[in-house]
């Protein structure tokens, strides 16, 4: 028997595993099945070569739980150590410094192992003694015994091992209890094994006899050892990159379509991405795609590997260029990192050009399971925009497709302004904003429909990109006002008239909604009244509730636009009947309100060039008198418009007729107005 310590420049290595890996120490089956998995690896290649020439026998690596000895072993069929291998291998960890160890790594877990060759000892974050059983694969080498119990010491003695190989025996501690647990095992050899190029085996399968589950003699493999992101391209039809899919993903949509990655200069990636069918809510999507390294599990929070907006990709990357236990500050400043990165964005947007080519119409089929995707990514990467631009495509209230460059020449000649802008107009609610769609197709305008969840954003963003345009929503203005020409249409109702219909119409408002009345020349034809809303102020809206860094303007209550049509027939006869019935009293006031202001006017011009001490208290109460004397004028004027605005039910009735239009009339409101359409028939 030989007794040593191990080399290591600190007494307390196990301590140190224990404290700053605990919180990833799930991790010691996927170090142990991984360095099984080097050694079946590395005795299939001496085979190859001719140095090994036993016989490999079964490779499978087997894992066994003994609740009774709270063990968990890991057996493989590999190389295997001789007691000189053990003693390099397990003997001598090499730390300059305990400190320096901690302070480098004390916030990275997972770079702790697999960076100073301590795979083996995770071991030791939930074991309090390990044996490690080895017989090499050399002529003539006897199988050892190497057992440790956390501590530097460590003892090497004889033993038994028929095969070659190497068991590792973890003895749990008090605190790993939940390992005993077949359960568990099975959850972690899944995450982390379940594509190993060698076969994982856990436990028997299962029949159902008699009633209940029975053990058969077939093992239980754990793992798929050739997926499909190890084979060639060629190799594989759509329904293997299908159940492939649903390999990874049991529940879920089928996914639209997939890239296959095969990449061995200027670094090693190979893997399967998949487009699944996003509609809504991003974060849901993420974390889908799963990180390998050598077809062992990494994470699959591939966040700084892939561009922001890939990671709603699902799928597969394995790259042995990323190191099994990876940071986020490594993976922000590694140059491979970074060049995986790019890549995968350069061949995302390739195959999706390539599907837009051969086959449109396919791809127009898939669009708005794409938009989100594509859109999250034109926003978000200025490479990917450039290269999505070609393909992205915009769609009409009508359902046509088309590209950016499509479209601008389609629109180039009826939807430039007079300032030589070109106008997209656009909806976002088809069924809403119907009556508006139909008055800009009707003055042969055409319509987008932008109602994805990034819409709001990707039109901010255009804006800065193509030359010379805006997006205005149809329901932003009055459809002349929409695209202005250089032609004007003329009001039928001077200025004095539409100071009273703006009066007329603003004693029926009810409190609380938001409404700016204002008096319009537009077509015989189009609405007497309609509601409009600020692009400006809309949109600065929708920015806030998307979280875009708008908040003041999210604090602000909603406002409109209550247009009235100077030009509609309706709005002409309300104005006839009011001067006709009101003409000569509300000459009379205005005749009153004219006088009183002069007499104001007068009032303030005799004391404009004083100081507020220099003006006399005569001077100052004649002023205030004559200011509400013109007050209580204007409202008893406003009062006489009122009184007859209460008494034409058609006021109120094309108040509502425009909120409804809008789904802006609800409740008590929407009853009163349906009970006085009834009185009108």
């Amino acid at each position: 028997m030989q007794k040593g310590r191990i080399g290591v420049t600190t007494e307390n290595i196990f301590p140190i595993i224990k404290k700053f890996l605990y919180s990833d120490h799930e991790i010691f089956l996927r170090e142990l099945v991984s360095n099984a998995v080097d050694a079946t690896q590395k005795l299939k290649t001496l085979a190859s070569v001719g140095e090994f020439n036993g016989d490999l026998g079964d490779d499978t690596i087997r894992i066994a739980v003994d609740k009774k000895k709270k063990t968990v072993t890991v057996s493989d069929r590999g190389v295997g150590m001789t007691p000189d291998e053990l003693d390099k291998y397990l003997n001598q960890i090499a730390f300059s410094s305990a400190n320096d160890f901690l302070d480098k790594y004390k916030e990275q877990a997972n770079a702790i192992i697999g960076h100073f060759g301590l795979g083996f000892y995770s071991s030791f974050m939930v074991a309090e003694k390990v044996e490690v059983v080895t017989r090499s694969w050399k002529e003539g080498e006897k199988a050892v015994k190497w057992t440790c119990d956390g501590s530097p010491e460590y003892q090497i003695e004889d033993a038994e091992r028929e095969h070659t190989g190497t068991d590792v025996i973890l003895h749990l501690d008090s605190e790993s209890k939940e390992f005993l647990e077949e359960s568990r095992i099975e959850e972690l050899l899944r995450k982390y094994c379940k594509f190993l190029p060698v076969p994982v085996a856990f436990g028997k399968e299962k029949e159902w006899k008699k009633d209940k589950y029975v053990d058969t003699d077939r093992d239980k493999i754990i793992n798929n050892t050739e997926p499909a992101w190890t084979r060639k391209p060629a190799d594989l039809k759509d329904e293997d990159y299908l159940s492939f899919y649903r390999e990874l993903y049991p529940a879920g949509d089928e996914p639209l379509f997939n890239i296959h990655l095969n990449v061995d200069y200027p670094f090693n990636l190979t893997g399967i991405l998949y487009f699944p069918r996003i509609k809504s809510n991003l974060e849901i999507q993420k974390n889908k795609i799963q990180l390998y390294s050598n077809q062992v599990f990494v994470t699959d929070s591939v966040e700084g590997i892939v561009p922001e907006f890939l990671t709603l990709l699902h799928g597969v990357l394995d790259s042995p260029d990323i190191p099994l236990n990876v940071s986020r500050s490594y993976l922000q400043s590694d140059s491979n990192v970074k060049k995986i990165s790019g890549h995968i964005n350069k061949k995302v947007a390739e195959r999706l050009g390539e599907i837009f080519k051969n086959n449109r119409e396919d791809f127009e089929k898939k669009w708005d399971d794409l938009k989100l995707f594509i859109e999250y990514g034109m926003i978000s990467d200025e490479k990917f925009y450039e290269r999505a631009e070609k393909f992205a495509l915009l769609k009409n209230t009508e359902g046509k497709y088309f590209t950016y460059e499509e479209y601008a020449n389609i629109i180039k000649e009826n939807q430039t302004d007079r300032n030589k802008t070109l106008v997209y107009l656009y909806a976002n609610d088809r069924d809403s904003q119907f009556t508006y769609i139909e008055k800009a197709r009707n003055r042969g305008y055409d319509v987008l429909m932008m109602d994805g969840q990034l819409d709001t954003h990707l039109i901010n963003h255009l804006e800065t990109k193509f030359k010379e345009s805006r997006f205005v929503r149809v329901d932003a203005d009055t459809v002349e006002k929409l695209i202005e020409k250089d032609e004007k249409t003329e009001s039928r109702l001077n200025e004095d008239q539409q100071a009273v219909l703006r009066e007329i119409f603003e004693t029926q408002l009810r409190t609380g909604d938001h409404l700016t009345v204002i008096t319009e020349a537009m077509s015989e034809n189009d609405s007497p009244v309609v509601i409009t809303r600020s692009e400006f102020m809309r949109r600065m809206k929708d920015m806030s509730a998307l979280g875009g860094g708008m908040g003041f303007y999210g604090d602000l209550p909603d406002s409109y636009n209550l247009v009235v049509n100077t030009n509609h027939e309706k709005i002409g006869g309300l104005i006839e009947v009011f001067t006709s019935e009101m003409g000569e009293k509300i000459r009379k006031k205005d005749a009153a309100i004219t006088a009183a202001g002069k007499e104001l006017e007068e009032a303030e011009n005799v004391v404009k060039d004083k100081k507020e001490e220099e003006k006399s208290q005569e001077e100052k109460d004649r002023i205030e008198e004559t200011r509400k004397k013109l007050d209580k004028l204007q409202d008893k004027k406003r009062e006489e418009i009122a009184k007859f605005a209460s008494g034409q039910p058609v006021v109120k009735q094309l108040i509502d007729l425009a909120l409804l239009a809008n789904n802006m009339l609800k409740g008590e409101d929407l009853s009163k107005f349906v009970q006085r359409s009834i009185s009108l028939l």
